[in-house]
């Protein structure tokens, strides 16, 4: 008597039997490490989005042009390990209590860094104005005619404010905002 093969009869020897193609592409040729690489995924997944990098979705205009209205963006929250935010950064905001900024508890703001610790900043006929000399913006496209009498930035704060400036000055959210109420730099 002969030997019962169930393998098809055009079967290669050493290839997959049908129905096994599906366990591979799936699992791999190892469930186990295919299950470690999970495991290691989403724990890295979750420790970045949650203690790095943060999602911010702009609701309004007051970043235009430079970041559009419903965009998503990130905020780096490790960006001012090493250094101080710096004069031209865009950074995410959290900001409530008695605060001028307050507006609703968990909502954070997306503002440009403009004042340095010190530093007196002022508007004046739509130009910005840092210890009485005219700041250059690059990012500042629109026409301005904002007045806004100087106020100086106190030891542990910075003043904030939004890109888009051919608004008026009272739709705007701007100001002074301490250190820890910045959350980190955004990233794009």
């Amino acid at each position: 008597m002969g030997m019962i093969d169930h393998d098809p009869p055009n079967a290669r020897p050493g290839r997959a039997r049908p129905g096994g193609w599906l366990r591979i592409a799936v699992f791999g040729r190892n469930p186990k490490v295919t299950l470690a690489r999970v495991v290691i995924l989403v724990v890295t997944c979750v420790v970045v989005f949650k203690f790095v990098l943060l999602p911010i979705r702009v609701e309004g205009v007051s970043m235009l042009p430079a970041y559009n209205d419903k965009s998503v963006n990130f905020v780096n929250r490790l960006a001012y390990l090493r250094h101080e935010p710096r004069r031209g950064d865009v950074v995410g905001l959290r900001l409530g209590g008695t605060n001028v900024f307050y507006r609703a508890p968990g909502v954070m703001y997306m503002k440009r860094i403009v004042g340095l610790p010190g530093e007196t900043v002022a508007f004046a006929d739509g130009h910005l104005l840092i210890n009485g000399a005219a700041l250059d913006e690059p990012y500042e496209k629109g026409p301005c005619n904002w007045n806004f009498a100087p106020v100086t930035v106190g030891s542990n704060q910075y003043f904030v404010v939004g890109d888009n400036r051919s608004m008026p000055r009272d739709y705007h959210v701007f100001g002074k905002a301490r250190k820890e109420q910045i959350v980190g730099k955004v990233l794009f």
